[in-house]
């Protein structure tokens, strides 16, 4: 566990590579480039080719040219199809002859497929870690992330002080698929406390008390957590767009899933909320913040 920020003289002097500049992945992509590091750089998107050319980034034109010109590799993609297709497809970083090349995804995964990746590299001589992180776009554009390490101790130590450009809260985690259950646990606790949140705050308003009194007391009473002080204020604003889709945030709770399943244990919280979470995606709110489990109580009680 690790905290603050790096000075650059300790980085390599080489380029870096980049592969996915999204609201997550452009965040690091800046941090990276205020360091004054050469960042190689490969997205889908001519939008975000053209944000970051203006700041800096020199685009290549598939993953493997990229992977064939440096030593460290970094990847923010959606999902596993994504991954697959940039480490093992028809130009992705596997063609590139590059043995000795490592690899950092700090996708969200299923943690299998984590392992899986780690399996497949290893037969081209290239090493893969999984590292996913956490704390919402601003975090990833002031550098602020958590990242949690899933890979050895050696590439660990090679790997962090580029982690302290991005985070400042850096844990590694133990061997590869580790990262992603880390954060898995994190965000079902998240979803959990956000799941709650819905329910409270929708029966207190519909008991009559008003809104922003109840935004007051989530945001600064002994309930207080990082998911109210984000949500609850959006929740009475009626703002559920502008944060991670609940169907993409989905591999948290089936890599949890997963574990509880093999613990055969009975987890009447988890269950209560992937019930809630569930629904609204079921009533179509999919592609909203987590926070619009809020509908699903609102429903309900407009129905009561």
């Amino acid at each position: 566990m690790l905290h603050g920020k790096l000075n650059p003289d300790v980085l390599s002097n080489k380029p870096i590579g980049f592969i996915g500049l999204g609201a997550m992945g452009g965040g690091m992509v800046k941090n990276f480039l205020k360091q004054n590091l050469t960042v190689l750089a490969y997205d889908i998107s001519t939008n975000v080719k053209e944000k970051y050319t203006q700041l800096g980034a020199i685009f290549e034109e598939s993953p493997a040219v990229i992977a064939s010109k440096v030593n460290r590799l970094f990847l923010c993609l959606p999902f596993g199809q994504e991954v697959e297709s940039v480490l093992l497809g028809s130009n992705g970083v596997t063609t590139s002859n590059n043995s000795g090349l490592m690899v950092l995804d700090t996708s969200t995964l299923y943690s299998q497929d984590s392992i899986k990746f780690q399996l497949e590299l290893k037969k081209y001589g290239i090493s893969y870690n999984d590292c996913p992180v956490s704390g919402l776009p601003h975090k990833a554009n002031d550098g602020s992330l958590t990242t949690m390490f899933g890979g050895s101790k050696e590439e660990f130590q090679l790997f962090n002080p580029y982690l302290k450009i991005i985070g400042d809260f850096i844990l590694h985690c133990g061997p590869v698929g580790s990262g992603q259950m880390m954060k898995a646990f994190n965000n079902v606790l998240y979803n959990i406390n956000i799941a709650g949140l819905s329910e409270i705050f929708s029966i207190a308003v519909k008991s009559g008390l008003d809104p922003n009194a109840v935004q007051q007391l989530l945001v600064s009473g002994s309930c207080k957590s990082f998911a109210s002080e984000y949500f609850v204020p959006k929740m009475v604003n009626r703002v559920f767009t502008g944060d991670y889709k609940m169907v993409a945030a989905l591999k948290d709770i089936e890599n949890v899933k997963n574990t509880t399943e093999k613990l055969n244990i009975d987890t009447p919280m988890f269950s209560s909320m992937i019930k809630t979470y569930m629904e609204a995606i079921e009533m179509g709110f999919g592609k909203e913040s987590k926070s619009a489990m809020l509908k699903v109580y609102e429903e309900k009680l407009e129905h009561s």
